[in-house]
């Protein structure tokens, strides 16, 4: 009779990780992957090899952190609308239920001038996200009166004397 590592005493049980991947097309170089890890709360940059994916960059991201970045990944290569990102803050399970109560209330937030009141939790992590997210070699970006997008990282050009 075989056991499987569940079956043994003592021995771990071990939950399935839940994994997504993207090949953002653009903002990557070809063949890479970033696998985002939501129970970890990790984001590897993955490039294929000859004996399996090669990890080049991973970067840890705490659970608010995941809350936004994880809509940005999934938009790409559109804008991420700020009603999808505070739904997705501000809310376990995101539904369109939830994006709807989001947009009704930045629309509130605006016509009373609390826009940046009601924004500033997201932002907070949405700045850092973005340090974190430039170790991979991408940035994001704020589209005026519209949400976020990722772009690639521009390196700065070196200062002459």
């Amino acid at each position: 009779m075989s056991h499987s590592p569940s079956d043994r005493p003592g021995e771990p049980i071990l939950e399935p990780e839940t994994y997504q991947h993207f090949t953002l097309p653009a903002l990557l170089p070809a063949g890479h992957t970033l696998a985002l890890n939501l129970d970890l709360g990790t984001l590897s940059l993955l490039l294929p090899g000859p004996d399996g994916p090669r990890l080049v960059a991973q970067q840890q991201f705490t659970d608010s952190e995941l809350c936004v970045l994880k809509p940005l990944l999934e938009s790409y290569p559109h804008f991420c609308p700020y009603d999808v990102l505070l739904a997705s803050f501000s809310s376990l399970r995101v539904t369109e239920r939830e994006i709807a109560r989001s947009r009704e209330r930045l629309q509130e937030a605006q016509e009373s001038g609390d826009w940046d009141q009601q924004m500033r939790p997201v932002r907070n992590v949405l700045s850092r996200t973005r340090l974190k997210i430039q170790f991979l070699g991408i940035n994001i970006h704020s589209i005026l009166e519209t949400g976020y997008v990722l772009l690639p990282l521009r390196k700065r050009p070196a200062r002459r004397n």
